[in-house]
C-alpha cells in the first residue's frame, strides 16, 4: 500500500468491497460514530469525542443568546462572523496553509498570532491528514469524504473515516507528522501516539482550545457584552456543524454538475459555487485544478477573501511568499476555452447565414 492508503483508520465496514467502493447503510454509519466516540472503549477515540462535544458546546450560548439577548442586529454580526470570518479563516489557515502550504509566513510567532485569529473549533490534525488522502484519492475508495457514500458518509466523516491509523510503525508515524510540522500543533512522541492514538496530545490541545475560547469570550464581551459575545460563540457553533456538510455540496451531491467556462477540472466532480466562493474563497473546482496555491478566485467575479488577506499580510511583511496560479489558469484553460466559444459561435453563423430581404 501507497503511504497515504494507510494513514487513516478504516471504518469496521471497510472502505473497499470486491474492488469498489462500500456504501455503508445509516445503521452501519451510526453504529461506527457511536463506536469511535466511545472513550470507555478505548482511550484513543478522545479527539473524536473531544471535536464533536466542542462543537455542540457552542449550543449553550445561542441557546442563551435567543432567550436574554436576541436582536436583529447580533443576528446579523453573528451570521456575518460565522458563514464569512470563520468560513475565510478556515480557508486561510487550515486549507491553503496546513495542507497545500500555498503561502509561507515570516516567522512562526506569526503564524502562531494567524492560527488563532478566531474561535478555534477544528483540530489540525482531523482536517490535514484526511485531506491529503481526499485530494489522492478524490472520489475513490479510500477518500474519508467521498461524495458516493452519501450526505450521512460525509457529514460524519471527521469522526468515522479521518481518524489517522492507530496500528502505524515508527518510520510512518515520522513520516506522518512531516505533513503537520508546520501547523503549529506540538506532535507527540511515537509512544505517546502509542497511548493516545493521535497525532496531537489532549492535554495540549484541550489547553489550546481553552486559552483561545476564553481569549476571544473576553474580547467579545469588551467590545459588546454578553449580547455580542454569547451571539458570536453561539452562530460559531452553526458553522461548526454545517462546514461538515460542504465536500458533499462541493462534489455535486453524488452527480456530475460541473459546467463549461466555469468548471475546468474535469478529472473530479468538484465544482465552483457561488455561495461558498462569497463568503470563504473556497472555488472548489479551481482549488482541485490547482491545489497548492493561495488563491482559488481566478475569474472577475470569483470574489476571494483569504486571498485578499494573504496578499494584504503579504504587503505587512507577515508572509514572505506565496503561489498564485492565476496568470496560468488563464493562459491555459480560460484563454482556450474562450477561443473555442469564439469558433463554435462563427461556425454557426457560418452553417446558419441570416438572408436579408429588401422591400
Amino acid at each position: 500500500m501507497a503511504f497515504l492508503e494507510r494513514v487513516l483508520d478504516p471504518p469496521s465496514y471497510g472502505f473497499l468491497r470486491n474492488g469498489e467502493l462500500y456504501v455503508p447503510t445509516h445503521r452501519e454509519i451510526f453504529s461506527e460514530f457511536f463506536h469511535r466516540l466511545n472513550i470507555f472503549k478505548t482511550k484513543k477515540n478522545w479527539l473524536s469525542l473531544f471535536g464533536w462535544v466542542t462543537s455542540l458546546s457552542f449550543a449553550i450560548p445561542l441557546v442563551y443568546f435567543f432567550t436574554h439577548y436576541f436582536s436583529w442586529p447580533l443576528v446579523f454580526a453573528g451570521f456575518i462572523y460565522s458563514m464569512v470570518v470563520l468560513g475565510s479563516h478556515g480557508t486561510f489557515w487550515l486549507h491553503r496553509y496546513c495542507v497545500h502550504h500555498g503561502y509561507q509566513f515570516r516567522n512562526p510567532f506569526i503564524r502562531m498570532v494567524c492560527r488563532n485569529l478566531v474561535l478555534k473549533i477544528i483540530p489540525e490534525e482531523i482536517y490535514v491528514v484526511s485531506h491529503y488522502v481526499h485530494h489522492q484519492f478524490s472520489e475513490m475508495p479510500g477518500d474519508p469524504y467521498n461524495v458516493h457514500g452519501g450526505w450521512l458518509y460525509c457529514f460524519l466523516a471527521d469522526v468515522n473515516h479521518q481518524s489517522v491509523a492507530r496500528d502505524l510503525s515508527e518510520k510512518d508515524y515520522v513520516q506522518l507528522c512531516r505533513l503537520m510540522q508546520d501547523t503549529g500543533v506540538r506532535l507527540n512522541s511515537y509512544s505517546q501516539y502509542q497511548k493516545w492514538g493521535s497525532l496531537c496530545h489532549p492535554a495540549f490541545t484541550i489547553a489550546h482550545y481553552l486559552c483561545n475560547w476564553v481569549f476571544w469570550f473576553g474580547m467579545f464581551y469588551l467590545i459588546g457584552g454578553f449580547p455580542l459575545a454569547t451571539a458570536l460563540f453561539g452562530f460559531a457553533g452553526v458553522w461548526a456543524i454545517g462546514v461538515r456538510t460542504f465536500n458533499y455540496d462541493g462534489h455535486g451531491r453524488g452527480k456530475d454538475r460541473k459546467r463549461d467556462g466555469i468548471d475546468f477540472n474535469k478529472n473530479d466532480w468538484s465544482v465552483n459555487q457561488v455561495w461558498p466562493g462569497y463568503v470563504a474563497g473556497e472555488w472548489h473546482n479551481n482549488h482541485h485544478l490547482f491545489p497548492n496555491g493561495a488563491r482559488s478566485g481566478f475569474l472577475p467575479y470569483q470574489l476571494d477573501l483569504p486571498w485578499i488577506a494573504i496578499r494584504l499580510l503579504n504587503h505587512m511583511g507577515a508572509i514572505s511568499s506565496y503561489r498564485d496560479h492565476k496568470p496560468v489558469f488563464l493562459r491555459e484553460y480560460y484563454a482556450p476555452y474562450l477561443d473555442k466559444k469564439d469558433r463554435c459561435l462563427v461556425n454557426k453563423e457560418v452553417e446558419n447565414p441570416v438572408s436579408l430581404s429588401t422591400n
